[in-house]
């Protein structure tokens, strides 16, 4: 079983909202990313994708999306990033999943073989440029969220088992390189740590080690996009 991951799709096939303004890059990305997956992915794997989906603003657009995921080969676990209006509500969502083949994570975790993965939102950290007392609350709402995820892994890890922990938003910053996130990723005994939502911002590296910890980057135009392996 191998593992890796990719985020920031921004599909919009019933939202208009096309990525190539964004540069030429963008130009036809989903094709890109379609084909580097089937190259790289066995039915038996796993691919993590770590929010913004869909440019959907209702669940049947965000829907629409997911299932232009379908045809792809092996598991795929997701997390809400901070565009995915259309992600209202964990039990609908699961019960609309395309197939069984799709897992949402909210406050919990799932487990395949020994790799235990849990993962939520997060949020801007402090010493970001733009963070501002309005953040602060989230930013310890989603700590919080992150308490409630790593509630559930102990009671599914066992000795050996690796965790990998999916955030959305990147869990540390240029200023504060230690938050809230990292603290509980190091308490839980996180393996690796796979995030998204930079496209712009060349400070963060794609891959770091931090207090023994990998931190992947995994924004598709970051990456190229292709698939990156965690596992």
């Amino acid at each position: 079983m191998k593992i890796f991951s990719i985020s920031d799709l921004h599909l919009s096939g019933l939202a208009d909202k096309p990525m190539d303004v964004f540069g030429p890059g963008w130009e036809n990305h989903f094709e890109k990313i379609k084909c580097d997956w089937q190259s790289k992915v066995s039915d038996g794997d796993i691919v993590l994708i770590c929010g913004d989906i869909s440019w959907g603003t209702m669940l049947e657009e965000g829907l629409y999306d997911l299932r232009s995921l379908k045809e792809l080969k092996g598991k795929k676990v997701f997390i809400r990033g901070n565009h995915d209006y259309w992600w209202n509500g964990i039990t609908k969502l699961r019960d609309s999943a395309p197939d069984d083949s799709f897992y949402f994570l909210q406050n919990d975790c799932v487990k395949f073989e020994n790799v235990v993965i849990c993962g939520s939102r997060g949020w801007t950290c402090p010493g970001s440029t733009d963070y501002s007392e309005h953040d602060e609350k989230l930013y310890l709402r989603e700590a919080e969220r992150f308490k409630l995820c790593f509630k559930e892994v102990e009671k599914q890890r066992k000795e050996g088992d690796k965790l990998i922990v999916m955030i959305h938003y990147p869990p540390f910053s240029q200023k504060s390189p230690e938050t809230l996130f990292t603290k509980l990723f190091k308490e839980y005994g996180a393996d690796k740590v796979v995030f998204g939502h930079i496209h712009g911002e060349n400070y963060f590296p794609l891959r770091t080690v931090r207090d023994g910890i990998e931190y992947v980057l995994t924004s598709c135009d970051k990456v190229g996009f292709t698939l990156q392996r965690i596992l």
